[in-house]
């Protein structure tokens, strides 16, 4: 039952993508509304999913890679639908369902076992930490998307009062998802000295964090204190979300460290 609705989910996901690529490339409005209205039903499976995973776990699912994959994918949507709904960002649509699609598809390869949590992961800290983590990550990633359509907006001259949503979206998307990155690290710091008696042991995914957070304060510095605007801070939201998804897949997979937990045969994120 939990498959069905984790694969349920992503092929719904998969569907609404390729309405939305085709009713992008042929103008017609009807192949996007049902694209809206599949990915609307592959959210609501992710959903029950994690919450029918989480009630099985006895815990919130968000403890190795498949669950942190699977969170980050559904955050991703969570503020798609929000910014749809609340501010009429339809733009950002035909960019953002791939990624969700993409993330789940990664989610899918990993195992999908439910394991006991580590005592080490036994803290008041786990929800804070990691769920800050990953929808920081979900908005980073929606500014790549956002630039993306920043690009394709310019490129096809669209109205300059268009272009200044899209750039004003990017820095309030990167703004929250870097206080939320800062949340991430000061709870992980204390939740680091409480398990393994220090706030910051240099361990990768520290490191990689840190690089994360300094180069998303470039970006602010940049837009406040330099005034850059347009063009090319829609290439730096676009190309700081490859760091991204190092920090979260490339970090566990290359460099293990005190974020991975070998015994439990599972990758696991702080």
């Amino acid at each position: 039952m939990l498959d069905a609705l984790f694969f349920a989910g992503l092929v719904f996901c998969f569907i609404a993508m390729i309405l939305q690529f085709l009713g992008a490339a042929f103008q017609k409005e009807t192949y996007r509304k049902y694209a809206w209205r599949i990915f609307l039903a592959g959210f609501a499976a992710s959903t029950l999913y994690l919450f029918a995973r989480g009630l099985k776990a006895g815990r919130i699912p968000m403890s190795n890679q498949f669950e942190f994959a699977a969170t980050f994918a559904w955050g991703i949507a969570l503020i798609l639908i929000i910014l749809k709904e609340r501010v009429k960002a339809d733009w950002l649509v035909t960019a953002a369902i791939p990624m969700v699609f993409l993330i789940l598809s990664y989610a899918a390869f990993q195992p999908r076992g439910i394991n006991e949590l580590m005592p080490a992961l036994r803290s008041v800290w786990f929800v804070f930490h990691i769920g800050t983590a990953a929808f920081s990550y979900a908005c980073f990633v929606l500014a790549g998307a956002a630039g993306i359509r920043y690009l394709y907006a310019e490129k096809n001259g669209h109205s300059g009062q268009e272009l200044e949503d899209i750039d004003f979206m990017i820095y309030r998307l990167i703004s929250l998802g870097l206080l939320l990155l800062t949340v991430t690290i000061i709870s992980g710091a204390i939740w680091a000295e409480q398990a393994w008696s220090s706030f910051w042991t240099w361990d990768p995914k520290e490191v990689w964090a840190l690089i994360t957070w300094l180069l998303y304060s470039v970006f602010l510095h940049l837009r406040l204190n330099r005034k850059w605007r347009g063009h090319r801070m829609a290439v730096f939201a676009i190309a700081a979300v490859p760091v991204v998804l190092f920090t979260f897949i490339g970090v566990n997979t290359l460099m293990p460290g005190l974020h991975s937990y070998g015994a439990a045969g599972l990758k696991n994120l702080l």
